[in-house]
């Protein structure tokens, strides 16, 4: 069985670019608060350009986060919500449109503290708000940074 490789997605290839031009907009800003700043203020316009379902779930995610762990800083990160520590990703949200999925997702990087024996999840499928989604979305972000 042969099979070829077709290079990268349309959706892929839109991503890095997203991100590229992420780096370029945090590279040209001044002092390290006006880029704190100009970063928050850049996830919070991607949330206010998401679909209907996807920015109540992003809303969550990042009110979760400033509320419990307001050491992380709010940037894109391919074009998606993220949030970092010393410059580190450790959680970021993917909008269910930005590949077509069915569910948007809450991920977590290595420096997240999300150890669990031998095995442990590092992303979590979202499709609704509710108080127990919340309470989830909630202990793992103060996990992960626990």
């Amino acid at each position: 069985m042969t099979t070829t490789y077709e290079g990268f997605s349309a959706e892929e290839k839109a991503a890095m670019k997203e991100h590229a031009q992420d780096m370029k907009k945090a590279a040209r800003r001044s002092s390290a608060a006006d880029k704190a700043a100009a970063a928050e203020q850049d996830v919070i316009d991607k949330i206010a350009e998401m679909t209907d379902e996807d920015r109540v779930l992003a809303e969550l995610v990042h009110a979760v986060v400033k509320a419990n762990a307001p050491m992380l800083a709010p940037k894109l990160w391919y074009g998606q919500p993220a949030y970092a520590l010393d410059g580190k990703i450790v959680c970021f949200f993917q909008a269910s449109a930005k590949f077509k999925t069915r569910y948007a997702t809450l991920g977590f990087n290595e420096e997240a503290q999300l150890d669990d024996g031998g095995m442990w999840a590092t992303a979590f499928a979202l499709t609704e708000v509710t108080p127990a989604v919340k309470k989830r979305v909630t202990a793992l972000v103060k996990q992960a940074v626990s």
